[in-house]
């Protein structure tokens, strides 16, 4: 099937992936009374009164808001807002169906941090949680933190940790297969944007301690980090051994490739220096950092893409709805480092002991269960860390 062809098409036809449907019928003058004027003076006045009865009396309590300035889509680039649209309904028709969560695509005219930010939050009031999507390094990371300052609900950018939490669940799974623990494997990772920062950060956080990062000019050390606080940070958190050099060098011994950067950027030889049977996660799309049959070539045991026709596909679908879903279902105001981590390991848990026999560490997309146990996983770790603002809810049909 020629995909952009038929996309294309079916775009056209659909004229929009999404549409309002209205809850309540409207076949007689009462119907009208109750859901619009006079009737409906009454859940305002009680909103007024507690705000917090938003959640209660009005849809935000499932609604989502999926925003972008169009600075980062897909491979695209900087294609601007409109032009993000049709994945920004996309991510919405991904809510929806893999997590029953309404979502709104948003796209703003700015690239002003600031003015981003004004925006979004002046519109909190009317979502249940934001999810940031396709905006570029380093503002993300600029803008997901002045958000979480400026609102009281759930700030999440996917493409930092959707793909971060996916990554994690992988390497518990590669480390059931090989026996080892985070602190006794060397990682590499090749990229040091919004996906390489978070996968980095998360994975220190669950005790992963030797991690080497490479951006575009090479290996992130204490000296070519200086004056760029981002990188700075990472260079503190991470290469332990201070090391300079390319891509070749932070590889070399390495146990574990982490690829979120450019297409055929890992070399056979590469591999080669790697520790014996290495674990190469090549994620750039659509083409890896290296083939999957040039890795097994050099003697990769494991291998990860982000590719739907290859195994082990690193999908954000398998982490934001049912995170969201859980922060939703709990009233939370954070998505924190517990709840992430819990997600990862209810992702971890769907890969059966016949599927890793067989090197396979990450789910399909397609597996009933991932949305409802990452969702009650990521509430029971709101609770647990006190980020659950709700005083009962509901997970599972069982009430706490």
């Amino acid at each position: 099937m020629d995909y952009r062809k038929t996309a294309m098409e079916k775009h056209a036809q659909w004229r929009g992936k999404i549409e309002v449907v209205s809850i309540p019928k409207l076949e007689t003058a009462e119907d009208l009374a109750i859901a619009y004027t006079p009737g409906v003076a009454e859940p305002c006045i009680a909103i007024k009164k507690d705000p917090d009865l938003s959640y209660k009396l009005t849809r935000r309590w499932n609604t989502v808001a999926v925003i972008t300035d169009g600075s980062a889509v897909l491979g695209l680039g900087d294609i601007g807002p409109e032009a993000g649209m049709p994945v920004m309904e996309g991510k919405c028709v991904l809510f929806k169906e893999f997590g029953g969560i309404d979502a709104i695509p948003l796209c703003v005219r700015s690239k002003d941090p600031d003015e981003f930010v004004k925006a979004i939050s002046l519109i909190a009031g009317s979502f249940g949680a934001i999810n940031l999507e396709d905006i570029s390094a380093p503002r993300c990371f600029e803008i997901e933190e002045k958000l979480k300052k400026a609102t009281d609900i759930p700030i999440f950018h996917d493409d930092q940790h959707g793909t971060a939490v996916v990554v994690l669940s992988g390497m518990k799974n590669v480390l059931k297969i090989k026996n080892k623990k985070p602190n006794e494997v060397k990682i590499a990772i090749s990229g040091a944007g919004a996906a390489g920062t978070a996968t980095a950060k998360l994975l220190i956080h669950a005790g992963f301690k030797n991690i080497t990062i490479c951006n575009i000019d090479g290996i992130i050390n204490k000296q070519n980090s200086v004056g760029n606080p981002y990188l700075a940070e990472l260079a503190a958190a991470t290469n332990p051994q201070n090391k300079a050099g390319k891509l070749e060098d932070a590889v070399k011994g390495a146990d574990i490739f982490i690829g979120v950067s450019a297409p055929n950027i890992l070399t056979e030889e590469m591999i080669k220096t790697m520790n014996s049977e290495p674990v190469i996660f090549a994620m750039a799309n659509p083409i890896p950092e290296v083939m999957p049959e040039t890795a097994k070539n050099a003697g990769a045991s494991i291998i990860a893409t982000g590719r739907s026709d290859y195994p082990n596909q690193i999908n954000n679908v398998l982490a934001f709805p049912g995170i969201l879903r859980g922060a939703l279902d709990v009233r939370a105001n954070d998505i924190n480092i517990e709840m992430k981590i819990a997600a990862a390991n209810a992702i971890a848990g769907l890969v059966t002991e016949d599927d890793l026999k067989n090197g396979i560490i990450i789910p399909s997309p397609f597996n009933k269960n991932i949305s409802s146990d990452v969702a009650k996983a990521v509430a029971s770790a709101a609770v647990k860390s006190g980020a659950a603002k709700a005083k009962e809810y509901i997970i599972n049909n069982i009430l706490w």
